[in-house]
C-alpha cells in the first residue's frame, strides 16, 4: 500500500468552491465504481459514526440519487443529485441540494465536478465543487463538511482495499 498519495483540500471563498484532489491505491475501475454505485457510495460516504442510505440511484444524464447521511440517533439529513453530464470512467458532473424527506430540494444548491485519471495504477480523483452563494458554502462548512469530507476519504480508501482484495 502507497503512503504518498496526495490528497489536497482547499476552500475557497471568494469563488464560492471547494477544490479537492485525492490519490488512491487502487486501478480507475474500481474507483469510478465507488463514485457511481450506490451499494459502494453508502459503505464510504458518510464520515463515522453516521451512515449513509441511497433511498434510490439512477446513474445517467438526467438520473438522480435521493440519499441521507444517518446519524447514531436516527437524525437524517437528506440530498437530492442531479446527474447533469457522464463521460465513463473520466468525468462525471452532477447538482447538489440539501433537502427534506419528500425529495424537496432547499436551495441554493452546488454543483460537483468529478474527474478522474490513473497512472501506474494509482487513481487521481479532482473534485470541484461550486455553491451558488457564499452563504451555502458557509453552511456546508459550518455542518463540518471538511473534517466529515477527509473522513470520508478515509473510509473509501479502506472499501477500496477490501474491495482490491477480492
Amino acid at each position: 500500500m502507497k503512503n504518498n498519495l496526495l490528497f489536497d483540500f482547499t476552500v475557497d471563498k471568494a469563488a464560492k468552491t471547494v477544490f479537492i484532489t485525492r490519490e488512491f491505491d487502487a486501478e480507475l475501475p474500481l474507483v469510478w465504481d465507488a463514485f457511481t454505485k450506490a451499494e459502494i457510495l453508502d459503505q464510504w460516504v458518510a464520515p463515522k459514526p453516521w451512515t449513509s442510505k441511497t433511498k434510490f440511484m439512477d446513474f445517467k444524464v438526467g438520473g438522480r440519487r435521493f440519499y441521507a447521511m444517518v446519524s447514531p440517533e436516527g437524525q437524517e439529513r437528506w440530498a437530492i443529485q442531479n446527474y447533469t453530464s457522464i463521460s465513463p470512467k473520466t468525468n462525471f458532473k452532477l447538482f447538489n441540494a440539501f433537502a427534506d424527506e419528500d425529495e424537496t430540494p432547499q436551495l441554493p444548491g452546488s454543483d460537483w465536478d468529478y474527474t478522474f485519471s490513473e497512472q501506474n495504477g494509482t487513481t487521481k480523483v479532482n473534485i470541484t465543487i461550486y455553491n451558488e452563494s457564499l452563504e451555502r458554502l458557509e453552511k456546508m462548512i459550518e455542518m463540518g463538511f471538511t473534517e466529515g469530507f477527509k473522513m470520508s476519504m478515509i473510509n473509501l480508501e479502506n472499501v477500496l482495499a477490501e474491495l482490491s482484495k477480492k
